[in-house]
């Protein structure tokens, strides 16, 4: 079996409902039960404060914290991987008189481009971490929420954030291109507004200046997810079991450019664009070429048909083989399986493709984190799975169905 990332031990301090949870885990699949509201998706929110970026809700910082604390709180874990075990804690602490808001790195660009700016502490084995992108080299993690349903039918925005969560695990790199490009988009838009509003010419050499930035750190961000699009599209391809294969295509100005000619003729490309839409920018308040415009196309192979035409049982179903064919890769190429994070993933699946599901989790052997309202659901993982029943008020035991 493959080497794969695990969460062996989880402490929380003030982290959403929880005021203290400790929690000794097993390495395989894990199966936490409970009513609506217990806390469950609480225990995979944590797992996803240890992976680059804002995590599976995208919440502000302060927000995470127990109401009693004000705005603090720490996720810590102790984590197996292929290089070996490593403790790992990240976590908040709240500035009196600032805005939670200022430290998430939202999105003033109003592109949906996927943030990767936020800061908070990080610590690696002890050692405080120069940025979040070093969570990447020890932690691989990656999830399916009820609200990720709809993937297929919300903007690209959110399509290309579900793929360059699967890039940061192959390329722990990637997190800080999307966070450079990200800034100096946001820059760059706010000499063009500051221009626009104001009636005085921006500073042309800094404007080239962040219109270099964008120009090598877009198209590196391009050419990661083109290539995670691919390995993507051939693990996909012909599905597991009633999970459906799919076609998966990035499309875009800047993909199209990389496919007609070196990186280095498309970065020319991409800054003589940025230049040329300046005063169209400035117009309408927005960036109008980039990776921040692309979008993660995919269709239902079997059907020949976009997956924004299936059904919401045949969405969810090319949701789940997607994230099935990244974990799959992951082991074929990197010897790896990442943390799976699968909230709800059962309730709304038939007997048959719930069976089939638990049967392709235990065949690739990822740490898989499984939530459900019902525990009866699970019962064809009696054995093979930790079994925790989830109460409100932080109660979290280890139980036997």
């Amino acid at each position: 079996m493959p080497a794969r990332y695990a969460v062996r031990r989880l402490t929380l301090t003030d982290f959403r409902s929880y005021d203290a949870l400790r929690l000794e885990l097993d390495a395989g699949m894990l199966v936490f039960a409970g009513a609506n509201g217990a806390g469950k998706t609480n225990l995979l929110e944590a797992v996803s404060m240890l992976v680059p970026g804002r995590g599976l809700r995208a919440a502000r910082l302060g927000d995470l914290a127990s109401s009693k604390n004000g705005g603090e709180w720490a996720v810590a874990a102790r984590i197996e991987g292929p290089a070996g075990p490593a403790d790992v804690g990240t976590g908040w602490q709240g500035v009196e008189g600032q805005d939670a808001d200022a430290e998430d790195g939202d999105d003033a660009d109003g592109s949906g481009f996927a943030s990767g700016s936020q800061r908070r502490a990080v610590r690696i084995d002890g050692q405080p971490a120069k940025s979040q992108a070093e969570l990447a080299g020890v932690m691989g993690a990656h999830w399916l929420t009820p609200q990720m349903d709809r993937l297929f039918q919300e903007g690209a925005g959110a399509r290309r954030r579900f793929l360059d969560r699967m890039a940061f695990g192959w390329d722990p790199a990637h997190a800080g291109r999307v966070a450079a490009y990200e800034q100096a988009m946001r820059e760059r838009m706010k000499l063009l507004r500051g221009q626009r509003d104001d009636r005085r010419a921006a500073d042309p050499v800094w404007l080239t200046a962040l219109e270099e930035t964008m120009a090598s750190k877009g198209i590196a961000v391009s050419a990661a997810r083109l290539d995670m699009t691919a390995r993507l599209a051939h693990g996909a391809r012909d599905g597991f079991g009633p999970f459906p294969g799919a076609e998966v295509a990035l499309v875009g100005d800047v993909e199209t450019w990389l496919a007609e000619g070196p990186a280095l003729a498309a970065e020319d490309r991409f800054r003589d664009a940025l230049a040329r839409t300046r005063a169209a920018d400035a117009r309408i308040g927005r960036t109008t070429c980039g990776p921040q415009r692309s979008d993660l196309v995919v269709r239902h192979r079997p059907k020949a048909q976009p997956a924004g035409l299936c059904s919401t049982g045949e969405q969810k179903a090319l949701l789940i083989a997607l994230v099935l064919a990244n974990a799959r890769a992951r082991a074929l190429e990197e010897g790896a399986q990442p943390v799976l994070l699968l909230d709800e993933v059962a309730a709304h699946l038939d007997e048959a493709r719930r069976n089939a599901l638990f049967d392709a989790l235990s065949e690739i052997g990822a740490q898989v984190w499984l939530t459900g309202t019902d525990a009866e659901l699970f019962h064809p993982l009696q054995g093979r799975a930790q079994f925790f029943a989830v109460a409100e008020g932080g109660s979290v035991v280890e139980t036997r169905l």
